[in-house]
């Protein structure tokens, strides 16, 4: 029910947006002269990688080494409008249909962070991941990763359609107030690295 309920909403979410969507990609094509679509591989359910698509939102600047700089100087102010507002994640409505992702869920993260997870933690691999989730409408990247991590599987032993409809209510709210923004000013958020102790 959940599935077909993703595969209708997401048609019709994108024969809403197909135009908005096109000019968004044309203006960050001519803003940064790069392809406007970012992919990147994340970890799905049941620990599967698939590629997640994005609106650009950070230019490709590298350093003499061809390292990328970080994050904060690679972004730019159209780049934080669009995270903001979660206009960059309307790429991932192909995910959806794919079937990589649900509209709701935990977050897809970076193979990378595959061994750094507790037994507890992996549990929020047993379900699809989200576009939004309970995560992100009860802190986002203001809150620490074990208190995502816990607020994931939360969601995951007590996941329903009711919700569901909830975390996507509170997703529009905190999208028209757009809390995206972390409290530090930055959009991006540090990388996940599990205490060197175990609980």
């Amino acid at each position: 029910m959940k599935r077909l309920g993703d595969v209708l909403f997401a048609i019709a979410l994108i024969l809403i947006v197909c135009i908005p969507l096109l000019i968004i990609l044309l203006v960050t094509g001519l803003v940064f002269r790069e392809k406007p679509i970012f992919k990147q591989t994340r970890i799905g359910k049941k620990n599967r990688k698939f590629i997640i698509y994005k609106v650009k939102t950070m230019k490709t600047i590298r350093t003499d080494h061809g390292s990328l700089l970080a994050d904060k100087d690679r972004m730019t102010a159209y780049g934080t409008f669009l995270r903001s507002t979660s206009l960059d994640e309307l790429p991932q409505l192909w995910n959806v249909l794919k079937g990589d992702i649900s509209f709701v869920g935990p977050r897809p993260l970076l193979p990378e962070y595959l061994n750094e997870y507790t037994a507890e933690q992996l549990k929020r691999h047993d379900v699809l991941p989200g576009i939004t989730g309970w995560a992100q409408v009860n802190g986002r990247n203001n809150i620490s990763w074990d208190a995502k991590f816990k607020l994931d599987v939360w969601y995951v032993n007590h996941q329903s359609i009711w919700l569901d409809l909830k975390i996507i209510g509170l997703t529009f709210v905190r999208v028209i107030r757009r809390d995206s923004v972390t409290k530090t000013g930055f959009v991006t958020t540090e990388k996940f690295q599990q205490p060197s102790i175990k609980q």
